[in-house]
């Protein structure tokens, strides 16, 4: 579910080049539309697309009963998304959430991948000083929880919950991902790295500003992110397993505009300011338990993998490319 997005497209990608799986992709398409990248692996590799609103429980009789695998992506994501619209994660996400698991009670599914993400720890590395490189057993926390850019985080925590303690009641193994700073090309637009891009390519701003210039994080490219994704999946250990999928390669926001500006032959000035409110000042995973248990080790260094995907939103905006849905 959620396989027409970015995490779920290259996951599918991936799957299709490495088994012999007959594929199903579920998605309500919100994020824009059936762009030729989608529909050009569906046909080539005669993938089942199902296209509907599973925050309606009637969606899920569209599936079949019974799957081997069910990797669970579907959710609204993006700091913008979170502060203009924080009822509709709340609803959405959680619709998509409960509904999955009302299914699975009654589907027959072997295993099942919940994909969370770091954002659920944000608070205790804030509040608590945390250790960084930061490990599987941190308490989750939400410093605000009236603030609205918590709200994808309140829905994840409720997810990992939900999914876990459903697997361990109805008999369906479980792994949850949390993924940390996932990126690479055709990722959507709501994210820091094609907001960098599309402003460097418009041109507007001497100086440069630089929010949040001090903060840091450790950003995976998209390839190691789905290879440890099918890691956790085909790997028969992993049953009631959380691991931090991501890099330990810890950099500055500061360092990642930089260097953005540099791919772009950016001339002007660069002008600090503060990091939008609710964001965490420091992340970077712990990822010994992944490489332990899954034998990933993350193959992309960050100023290659950035490399790549400026290069694709480069092609994407030079030649009239439109942002389009919720992307």
């Amino acid at each position: 579910m959620g396989g027409a997005g970015f995490i779920g497209f290259n996951l599918a990608k991936y799957i299709c080049e490495n088994s012999n799986y007959d594929l199903t992709l579920a998605d309500n398409l919100s994020r824009g539309r059936m762009d030729h990248y989608l529909s050009d692996l569906i046909t080539k590799n005669n993938i089942t697309f199902i296209e509907a609103d599973f925050t309606k429980k009637q969606s899920f009789t569209l599936l079949e009963n019974e799957y081997d695998q069910l990797y669970m992506l579907a959710s609204i994501v993006g700091v913008e998304n979170t502060l203009s619209m924080p009822n509709e994660i709340i609803r959405v996400n959680t619709s998509l959430i409960l509904n999955t698991l009302e299914w699975l009670k009654s589907s027959k599914v072997r295993k099942t991948i919940f994909t969370s993400t770091s954002e659920n720890y944000a608070g205790t590395i804030d509040a608590f000083d945390y250790k960084i490189p930061t490990p599987e057993e941190i308490p989750l926390s939400i410093s605000d929880i009236s603030h609205p850019r918590y709200t994808y985080a309140a829905t994840k925590i409720l997810g990992e919950s939900g999914f876990l303690n459903y697997s361990k009641v109805f008999d369906f193994e479980c792994t949850i991902i949390r993924y940390h700073n996932v990126f690479g090309p055709r990722m959507g637009f709501k994210h820091v790295i094609p907001n960098l891009a599309q402003r460097f390519i418009e041109g507007k701003e001497n100086p440069f500003l630089m929010q949040g210039y001090d903060q840091t994080r450790a950003f995976c490219y998209i390839t190691d992110a789905v290879e440890a994704s099918v890691l956790a999946m085909e790997n028969n250990n992993t049953d009631g397993e959380i691991y931090h999928v991501g890099t330990e390669e810890e950099i500055t926001i500061e360092a990642l505009i930089k260097t953005t500006g540099e791919y772009f032959n950016y001339k002007g000035d660069y002008k600090r300011a503060p990091a939008f409110p609710g964001s965490t000042k420091r992340r970077c995973p712990d990822t010994t338990k992944a490489f332990n248990d899954l034998s990933y080790k993350p193959k992309i260094l960050w100023k290659q993998g950035l490399n790549e995907t400026l290069k694709w939103y480069q092609n994407f905006f030079e030649n009239g490319g439109e942002v389009h849905g919720s992307e």
